[in-house]
């Protein structure tokens, strides 16, 4: 890809390293959520195949260094997850929009947004788009005030990557629920969803591109097998799924619930604001509708291991055509914006 001086665009890769975390004394599961060098590999070889010239950045504290000593690029492909607070995710959209410098994925808005999974259920529901009834707990005290019936789902309310999930999480009396609150506030130091349990099929859905030229591109049916931690798509479930669960893809031509699932998501990420690349999650209730869980506006991209590049790979995408579809959206909102005059 050449820019309009004749050179190739210049594309930095910012990312958390989850082997330098745990280096520095972070824990495993503190650190769930990071990336292997592998994945930023194989990133950085599909751009490179693609014609981009690529410069590895690293994390937050990184790119505010390279930043300060003048660097710039003419792209970022960000996959940061950040460390601290609610808008960790943020970071460093926000820190690229303080120098107009274009980048793939959400914005901080939405970043934000889409990781307190209470507020983006608020968001989805007043856009019509069905998520089961929730309420955020502060508090232990607020377990007693649930008023929606048993079994319910407890998970803390801003992590990913099943952090905080276990069969415990199935509850089915306010007698279990405060305790299990509790145990969530202390441990994870954030409020806790609780939302209504859905017994039905679980489903994520891959989608790419932004606004009115967002597309599905494929649905994973995720199926626990039998040695699997029951009910749940847990922690322990996620990181040994190679062992623990199957992802079975599905087609809306041939399953009305899949095609539902498939037009809830489209309507999720439309409602959100998402962009470029990512997935909504979905399970289906009782009647066999699938309801909005959560959205992954910022989605793992290992070749192999994560949803994203695994539902591209089931339709007959490759990972390079991925990540080219990916920096294809980002890019138009390259020149969107002339950069102004820096103080």
């Amino acid at each position: 890809m050449i820019s309009s001086q004749g050179r190739p665009l210049r594309v930095g890769l910012t990312y958390d390293l989850r082997a330098e975390y745990l280096a520095a004394g972070y824990g495993e599961e503190e650190t769930a959520e990071f990336d292997r060098a592998d994945t930023v590999d194989a990133i950085e070889s599909a751009l490179r195949e693609l014609g981009y010239a690529t410069d590895r950045i690293g994390h937050a504290r990184q790119l505010i260094q390279r930043l300060a000593s003048g660097d710039d690029w003419d792209l970022v492909f960000n996959i940061c997850e950040g460390l601290h607070g609610l808008g960790r995710e943020a970071q460093v959209p926000a820190i690229l929009d303080v120098y107009q410098i274009p980048y793939t994925f959400a914005d901080p808005l939405v970043m934000s947004l889409c990781l307190h999974k209470g507020i983006t259920k608020t968001v989805v529901a007043r856009a019509g788009v069905p998520t089961p009834r929730f309420q955020v707990v502060e508090q232990t005290a607020d377990a007693y005030q649930v008023d929606f019936e048993f079994p319910v789902f407890a998970k803390p309310v801003a992590e990913g990557t099943g952090k905080g999930v276990t069969p415990a999480s199935r509850i089915l009396s306010t007698a279990e629920l405060a305790p299990t609150c509790q145990r969530l506030l202390e441990r994870y130091r954030q409020p806790v969803l609780v939302e209504e349990y859905l017994p039905g099929r679980e489903f994520t859905v891959g989608l790419l591109g932004s606004g009115a030229e967002a597309r599905v591109l494929g649905t994973l049916e995720i199926v626990l097998l039998p040695s699997a931690e029951p009910n749940v798509y847990s922690y322990v479930n996620k990181e040994r799924c190679e062992e623990l669960v199957e992802y079975r893809l599905v087609h809306p031509e041939q399953d009305d619930e899949v095609r539902q699932a498939e037009q809830t998501a489209l309507d999720a990420w439309k409602a959100l604001g998402c962009r470029d690349g990512g997935r909504i999650d979905l399970r289906s209730d009782a009647r066999q509708r699938p309801q909005f869980i959560e959205a992954n506006p910022l989605a793992g991209l290992h070749p192999q291991h994560s949803d994203l590049p695994m539902i591209a790979t089931a339709v007959g995408l490759g990972y390079t055509e991925l990540i080219a579809q990916i920096v294809q959206s980002a890019l138009t909102r390259r020149n969107v914006h002339a950069r102004t005059r820096a103080l």
